[in-house]
C-alpha cells in the first residue's frame, strides 16, 4: 500500500500492563479517507489501540506513522496536534458542567485580552448542532441531566466539532438505537465526504457493513486479519473474533412457553412523574419479558419504578398478587420481594470500580456472611467463587478491583451480584451494550438458564434481534405507554420497529398480543 495513501501505519506495537499483554506485535494500516472497523472481543486490545492513538497510552515498543510521519503521541494534545480526535464509549463529558462548556473543553474562542468569547462560542456550537441535526436539549443544560443517548451524541459532536483529520469512534452506537444509529451513519458519511479518516469500533456487524470500507480483527492483543469488509462473511468474522465457532448465538427456548410458573410481578396502570404514563403487564416465573422502545419513551422510568428508585405516581405494582409500595431499592431487594437491577451504566451505577469483585458481589447480601459484625471471609470467598464460576469470570476477580477488567467481565460481575442474592426477578437494562459477541453469547445463556430455573427476567435492549430471539414476549413502548405486546410469529424486527416508531394504531396492543 503506497505510503501517501495511508493515514495510519502501526508496526510491531507492544503494550503490557505487568503480566497482561494488551497489544502484542500489532501491525495495521488504515487507508486515508476510509472508514475502518476495528473488531474484537472485550480485552482484545481495541481500547488500548484507541488510547494509544489518542495520546493516553504510550506503547512499550513499535512504531506509529500518521500521514507518513513517525510520531510519538505522549499526550492527548500531541494527538490533537496531528488532527486526531476521539469520541469514547466511556464518555469524557463532565456531568456537572453545561453542554456548552463541555463542547469548549479544552479550547475556547478567546478575545485579544484572553477573555472567552461566550457569544461567539454559543453561535458556533449552536450552528454545529443544527448542522448535525441535534436537538432536544439546551446549551445551558447540565450534561448529567440528559439521557445517555443524548450524552453519547454530544460526545460524538464534540469530536467532530474540532474538524479532525482522523476520527476515532469507540463504540459510538452502544447507547444508540433506531433513528439515532441512522444519525450516526449520516455523521460518518459526512466526515468521510470531507476526507476524514474514521476508525470505527463496534460489536454490531450490521453497522460495520453499513458504514465501513475496511476492517481489522484483533484477538488477545494480536492482529488476526485485515481487508475489505465485502470480502468477509459474518460467520467468518465471528469465528475470528471469538477464536471459536458460535453455532447458536441465542439459546433455544425449548418448552418454556408451556412451563411458565405463577405470576410473580405485575404493573397496573403504572405511571411516574417522569416519562412513564401508563404501563400494565404481568410477569410469570420462568419468563423473559422483553422491553423495546426508542430512547426516552418511558422504559427507563419503568425499570427504576420496579426497583424502587423512582416513585410510582399513578397505578400500582403487585408482587405475588399483592399490592406493594416501594420507597427505596431496599424494599425491592428485600428477601420477600427479591427484585434486582442490572442498570444502564455498569461503571457508574452497577459497580464500585475501586472495590474487588468479591466486595461488589456481596454488597447486597453481606449480612449473610456476617456474625457479630465480623465477616466470615472463608464462607464469603467460597460463595463468590461459585457464582463467578457460574458466570465464567476469572478467579482473580475475587481479589482484583473491578476496574481491572474489560466491560464484558464487569457486566458479568454485575450479574453475578444478583445471582448471589438469589433474586426472584432480574431486571436487565441493555446488558450487552458495548460487549463482544462471545460475551453476549454467555449473557444470553445466563439469562435463559436463570429463567429455566424459575427466575423471571425483564430485559430491555437497544438491539432488536436480541428481543426477537431471546424473549418470550416483548412490550414496545411509545410516548410513555405500551404500544404493542408481541409474541410468537408476531415477534419480529419489523413489528417491533413499527410500534417503536409509533406507526401502530392505538389498538395495536390488543391486535398484536397472543
Amino acid at each position: 500500500m503506497p505510503l501517501e495513501k495511508t493515514a495510519i501505519v502501526v508496526s510491531g506495537v507492544r503494550k503490557a500492563y505487568g503480566a497482561t499483554v494488551a497489544l502484542d506485535d500489532m501491525a495495521v494500516e488504515v487507508r486515508t479517507g476510509t472508514v475502518h472497523a476495528l473488531l474484537g472481543e472485550n480485552g482484545a486490545g481495541k481500547s488500548t489501540f484507541v488510547k494509544m492513538l489518542s495520546g493516553l497510552v504510550t506503547p512499550d515498543a513499535g512504531t506509529l506513522r500518521v500521514f507518513g510521519e513517525n510520531v510519538s503521541l505522549k499526550t492527548p494534545l500531541a494527538a490533537q496536534r496531528h488532527g486526531i480526535q476521539t469520541a469514547f464509549q466511556e464518555m469524557t463529558l463532565l456531568r456537572n458542567m453545561s453542554v456548552l462548556d463541555n463542547m469548549l473543553i479544552p479550547r475556547s474562542p478567546l478575545s485579544p485580552l484572553g477573555m472567552v468569547r461566550r457569544r461567539q462560542a454559543r453561535r458556533d456550537v449552536g450552528r454545529h448542532f443544527e448542522e448535525l441535526g441535534l436537538a432536544g436539549f439546551d446549551l445551558d443544560d447540565e450534561i448529567g441531566d440528559l439521557d445517555l443517548a443524548i450524552r453519547q451524541k454530544i460526545e460524538i459532536a464534540r469530536a467532530v466539532f474540532r474538524r479532525p483529520r482522523i476520527l476515532l469512534l469507540d463504540e459510538p452506537t452502544s447507547a444508540l438505537s433506531g433513528p439515532d444509529v441512522d444519525w450516526m451513519g449520516a455523521v460518518i458519511r459526512r466526515e468521510k465526504a470531507r476526507g476524514t479518516t474514521v476508525i470505527f469500533i463496534s460489536h454490531r456487524l450490521r453497522e460495520v457493513r453499513d458504514f465501513c470500507d475496511d476492517l481489522t480483527i484483533l484477538r488477545s492483543g494480536k492482529h488476526i486479519a485485515s481487508g475489505h469488509v465485502r470480502d468477509f462473511a459474518d460467520e467468518d468474522v465471528v469465528r475470528m473474533i471469538a477464536g471459536r465457532s458460535l453455532i447458536h448465538s441465542f439459546p433455544p427456548r425449548g418448552q418454556t412457553r408451556h412451563r411458565l410458573g405463577t405470576e410473580v410481578l405485575a404493573a397496573h396502570g403504572v405511571g411516574t412523574t417522569g416519562k412513564l404514563r401508563d404501563a400494565s403487564f404481568r410477569l410469570r416465573e420462568g419468563e423473559i419479558l422483553g422491553v423495546a422502545g426508542l430512547q426516552g419513551m418511558g422504559q427507563l422510568d419503568l425499570f427504576l419504578a420496579l426497583f424502587g428508585e423512582r416513585p410510582v405516581s399513578r397505578g400500582h405494582l403487585a408482587v405475588d398478587g399483592r399490592k406493594v409500595v416501594f420507597t427505596s431499592p431496599g424494599d425491592a431487594i428485600s428477601a420477600r420481594i427479591g427484585i434486582s437491577l442490572v442498570p444502564e451504566e455498569r461503571k457508574t451505577e452497577g459497580l464500585f470500580l475501586k472495590l474487588t469483585g468479591t466486595q461488589n458481589a456481596t454488597i447486597p447480601v453481606i449480612e449473610r456472611f456476617t456474625r457479630f459484625g465480623i465477616i466470615d471471609r472463608a464462607r464469603e470467598s467460597a460463595a463468590v467463587r461459585a457464582v463467578f464460576g457460574q458466570v465464567n469470570v476469572a478467579e482473580r476477580a475475587e481479589w482484583m478491583p473491578a476496574e481491572s477488567f474489560s466491560g464484558g467481565n464487569q457486566q458479568k460481575i454485575a450479574i453475578a451480584k444478583w445471582l448471589l442474592s438469589e433474586a426472584r426477578v432480574l431486571l436487565v437494562y441493555d446488558p450487552t451494550r458495548g460487549i463482544d459477541v462471545g460475551t453476549k453469547n454467555e449473557i444470553y445463556q445466563l439469562l435463559r438458564a436463570y429463567a429455566e430455573a424459575g427466575g423471571a427476567v425483564i430485559f430491555y435492549s437497544t438491539e432488536i434481534p436480541e428481543l426477537v430471539h431471546l424473549t418470550d414476549r416483548t412490550l414496545v413502548f411509545y410516548a410513555g405507554r405500551i404500544a404493542a405486546e408481541l409474541a410468537g410469529d408476531q415477534l419480529t424486527e419489523e413489528n417491533i420497529l413499527a410500534a417503536a416508531l409509533g406507526s401502530a394504531p392505538d389498538s395495536s396492543r390488543e391486535k398484536l398480543a397472543v
